[in-house]
């Protein structure tokens, strides 16, 4: 059984006035568990990069425990969830930015590690697996992906103990797995999901559009108009949505697409023709040699 670090909580603790910066998990819980009371606790688990989406992630985390209580930013790029050919050392890194941004929107302690500390054994042997939820859509186009990402979330579950963990919902896949994994294998922890940020005209919030060169990004937001296209036929049914979709990136300029799916958001299958109910429409297209997902929610009837 693993141990509790945390005593019976009680009112009132004393608040971290700054956002302390940890690497190891022995810094890491000197930092998050000091010896005052105990208060509620939520953690944001980022690849750092941090922009006004994962803000939002910090301010529901805030919210989530109050004034009182303590929120951790864990940033950590894991090699776990890229596969060959991705942008693991491409993937943008900006530490002291993200402390000062975690800082801003209310975060406690930011919890740093290296890859060293995370895997101290090497690439680990033991993983998790998302079973037929990751076969699909995301984990289709990279195969193992998910499980890389259970696996670190698990771990990262492990070393901060919290009682919110805080998610973004334009990820909907991954948040839909970790929502199961945490109901199939009992963590005692509440997952808060979070709507996405989304620029004035309606591009999604994300770490590679810094990838995006000025034309490109005129060019990816045709996911969003699709996604809205689709939104706005929910009242004709499952196939009417997905036709106005795809009638929106079919043939849009400089976007190749890899996926668009409304599926269940419980099981992230596939909605079935005669679906009643809320969905989500997904899409993942690269955009010049930039991959971008984004999904909204469908009420389809």
């Amino acid at each position: 059984m693993a141990r509790d670090r945390r005593p019976a909580k009680a009112p009132k603790a004393a608040k971290v006035r700054k956002a302390v910066l940890t690497r190891t998990v022995d810094e890491f819980e000197a930092a998050f568990w000091p010896d005052e009371q105990p208060v509620d606790n939520a953690v944001v688990m980022t690849m750092g990069a941090l922009h006004a989406g994962h803000a939002a992630l910090v301010r529901e985390a805030r919210r989530q425990v109050g004034k009182d209580g303590r929120v951790a930013v864990t940033v950590f790029v894991n090699p776990l969830q890229f596969g060959a050919g991705e942008d693991l050392d491409r993937y943008p890194r900006t530490l002291d930015e993200d402390v000062a941004l975690a800082e801003e929107m209310g975060a406690d302690v930011v919890f740093a590690p290296t890859v060293e500390e995370m895997y101290p054994n090497g690439e680990p042997l033991v993983r998790l697996s998302a079973g037929p939820m990751g076969e699909g859509f995301e984990g289709a186009s990279r195969p193992g992906h998910f499980d890389g990402m259970l696996t670190v979330v698990a771990k990262l579950l492990h070393i901060t103990d919290p009682d919110f963990a805080v998610f973004g919902e334009k990820d909907a896949q991954q948040l839909a797995i970790v929502r199961r994994m945490v109901a199939d294998l009992d963590f005692d922890v509440e997952v808060v999901g979070v709507p996405t940020v989304r620029e004035e005209d309606g591009l999604a919030l994300s770490s590679r559009n810094r990838f995006l060169s000025e034309a490109e990004r005129v060019q990816a937001l045709a996911l969003s108009r699709a996604l809205f296209a689709g939104r706005d036929a929910g009242a004709q049914g499952p196939k009417a949505v997905r036709e106005a979709a795809a009638a929106v990136l079919d043939g849009a300029d400089g976007v190749s697409p890899d996926y668009l799916a409304l599926v269940d958001p419980l099981s992230f299958t596939e909605a079935p023709d005669d679906f009643q109910g809320e969905a989500v429409l997904a899409v993942a297209a690269r955009v010049g040699s930039t991959r971008l997902i984004d999904n909204v929610s469908v009420i389809v009837r």
